[in-house]
């Protein structure tokens, strides 16, 4: 059997995860599709649209699509629409999960890596963030569940656009990349979303299956943690309330990204070595991580991503004759010592290659 793919739904209170998620069900787009809600999340998509039987957490829509709450743990409620879907109880080609406002993605991802029979039936696909145009600037600056929200997005959703100023919009846009340049962004109204922005991305790659994002080895990128970039007077920023600089303000997000890059190649021993003792230090601070590596002894790119203290690592395609050999790294994290990790990778370099 083929794994079922699987998409994290996240984003702070009344982001508009409901709306996309109602739009997903009753859509008539041809999958059929499992949601699985936390029946602790602010409102509950049930109330609204499902006659919800309380003996049965599992309820088949007019579409073919299923909603399923949590009654237990996520891994038995994983386990029981596999079951069901290997029995032919339950037909569904792809899992939704739907994370409550106040939710860390990390520890859901983590379910479909550091569980044997999950992985076996499950490949998660990506994490889709939600964010609140209106109300994300304050958001953002008081709650570190939003901030770790768009750090580990593999794609961000724009909601509420409407409601603000163009000049608004393109601050937070830019605020967003600044702490996680990996997700690309797009603005959203009332969940209307295209379903191929949502299923099939392909952002999460820990397995044994990994595959290069042809768009990451790509220079259009830079590193966003070693400068600041500045706002205009509407910044409302509370830390910017003593500054006394006038109408240009910096953020000071603890959730940050850098980027580290190289042509000389990486000694594997040295590399494994340190990066596991940085995520043994580091890990819940580690929001997402990967890179395309230019390792000793192969002729093959190195695939690597994290999230956590879960690193997992696979080869790639081989270099091309005329391609330039790098390495390329990005970070995502809270407060992640930048000069540290820098200097260790660098000391894990062997000697250039002509």
């Amino acid at each position: 059997m083929s794994l079922i793919p699987v998409t994290i739904l996240t984003g702070f209170l009344g982001s508009g995860k409901t709306t996309l998620l109602k739009r997903i069900l009753t859509e008539a787009h041809g999958q059929k599709i499992a949601v699985i809600e936390n029946e602790f999340g602010e409102e509950n998509i049930d109330n609204d649209i499902l006659v919800n039987d309380v003996e049965e957490n599992i309820i088949q829509m007019n579409n073919g699509c299923i909603c399923c709450s949590i009654r237990e743990d996520l891994r038995d409620t994983l386990q029981l629409l596999a079951t069901k879907k290997r029995k032919g109880e339950l037909t569904f080609d792809r899992v939704v999960i739907e994370t409550t406002g106040l939710a860390d993605p990390g520890p859901v991802a983590q379910t479909f890596f550091m569980d044997e029979e999950i992985a076996e039936q499950y490949l998660l696909d990506s994490i889709l963030t939600l964010v609140d145009a209106k109300h994300a600037p304050t958001q953002l600056n008081d709650r570190q569940e939003a901030r770790r929200q768009v750090g580990f997005a593999d794609q961000i959703f724009i909601s509420k656009s409407d409601l603000v100023a163009k000049d608004e919009v393109d601050a937070l846009m830019h605020r967003l990349k600044h702490m996680n340049p990996r997700a690309p962004q797009k603005t959203v109204h009332f969940g209307e979303v295209a379903i191929n922005d949502v299923f099939d991305l392909r952002g999460f790659n820990l397995n044994s299956k990994l595959e290069i994002d042809p768009e990451f080895l790509k220079e259009d990128d830079h590193d966003h943690a070693g400068h600041d970039h500045e706002h205009g007077e509407h910044c409302d920023h509370p830390s910017h309330a003593h500054e006394g600089h006038g109408h240009h303000h910096h953020h000071d997000d603890d959730v940050k990204s850098f980027v580290f890059r190289s042509d000389k190649a990486f000694s594997a021993a040295k590399l494994e070595d340190f990066l596991g003792a940085i995520v043994n230090i580091y890990g819940p601070r580690m929001l997402r991580y990967k890179g395309v590596l230019n390792m000793e002894g192969t002729d093959r790119k190195v695939i690597f991503q994290g999230v956590h203290q879960l690193m997992g690592s696979d080869l790639g395609p081989a270099w091309g004759a005329d391609e330039k050999r790098n390495s390329k790294m990005v970070f995502i994290g809270i407060d992640l010592p930048k000069d540290i990790l820098m200097q260790g990778l660098e000391q894990c370099l062997g000697p250039a290659i002509p």
